[in-house]
């Protein structure tokens, strides 16, 4: 009789705490989520500051219809790509990947995802930032937004479908561009760098014109691309001195030997790409019998 009691007191107790213990549990992992939750947000405020969030949108203040478009959360460009999936990938390079998305408004687009964390390339990323959100020209890539949420920035440029102009330059013949389509290829290109150095409030040095930063659409319509060295030139300054950079071959001399950074640095640029549109020769690898290069 006494077992039956115990036992009965025994099933109680259980029937009883059962509720409670289940609450306990449920409140448990509610607290541990809420947890998580506050060391994710934590983390991406800190890579926000990390990555001159602040700086960016100091920049873009004085438009607000830009300012609001142009901060993406890391949430949506991860369900823009499947989270990064692989399948996704549009290229791969030493500065990192490329990965094709669609953003919650329909646009598709490319995003710029760096491997390396290194200060110079956040202010690199930071300067593309600043100057194409301010640009607006049918032959210069449009930057749909950037997320400064991870560690290494995140860039998210409007989908250009159809390669470079390297790529189609230098496939084998039939396959290369025809001379009228280089012509006008040659017009966009001298149109969009017209209007960085005479349009724009605040003139805009490319810095790395060549083939493979222009990309084609569906259309082979022009879009000068890759702005992560370019640099702003005060209107009343007839240039700037910054340590060298560019690409071997369509890297104007001047500017190689002095450090003097001008208008005429990308005109000299052009001018390399413009011969390689006639002859279909990159600078840097024709020599010809004499010895002498393409420039």
């Amino acid at each position: 009789m006494m077992i039956t009691s115990n036992l009965r007191l025994i099933i109680g107790l259980s029937v009883a705490s059962g509720p409670c213990i289940l609450l306990l549990v449920l409140g448990a992992l509610l607290i541990t989520r809420a947890l998580k939750q506050r060391k994710a947000d934590a983390l991406r405020w800190k890579f926000f500051s990390q990555n001159r969030g602040q700086l960016l949108k100091q920049l873009v203040s004085h438009r607000a219809d830009i300012g609001e478009r142009m901060i993406i959360s890391l949430e949506e460009l991860v369900k823009a790509t499947n989270n990064f999936d692989q399948t996704r990938r549009l290229g791969e390079g030493g500065h990192g990947t490329v990965y094709k998305g669609i953003l919650s408004d329909l646009h598709v687009v490319a995003i710029k995802k760096s491997n390396i964390v290194v200060k110079r390339e956040i202010d690199e990323f930071i300067n593309e930032v600043a100057i194409l959100s301010q640009i607006n020209h049918r032959n210069i890539v449009r930057l749909r937004g950037c997320c400064l949420e991870t560690e290494v920035p995140l860039l998210a440029y409007e989908f250009i479908s159809n390669g470079t102009l390297s790529d189609h330059l230098h496939r084998p013949e039939p396959g290369s561009l025809p001379w009228k389509d280089r012509l006008r290829i040659t017009s966009e290109i001298s149109k969009a760098l017209a209007y960085l150095h005479s349009a724009v409030s605040v003139p805009v040095i490319h810095r790395d014109i060549k083939p493979s930063n222009i990309l084609l659409d569906d259309a082979l319509t022009a879009k000068v691309s890759d702005f992560g060295a370019s640099r702003y030139i005060q209107v009343d300054q007839a240039g700037t001195t910054t340590a060298v950079q560019g690409t071997i071959g369509y890297l104007d001399p001047m500017y190689y030997y002095n450090g003097r950074l001008t208008e005429s640095s990308d005109v000299y640029s052009f001018g390399v790409l413009l011969v390689e549109l006639l002859t279909r020769r990159k600078p840097s690898l024709y020599r010809s019998t004499e010895g002498d290069g393409l420039v």
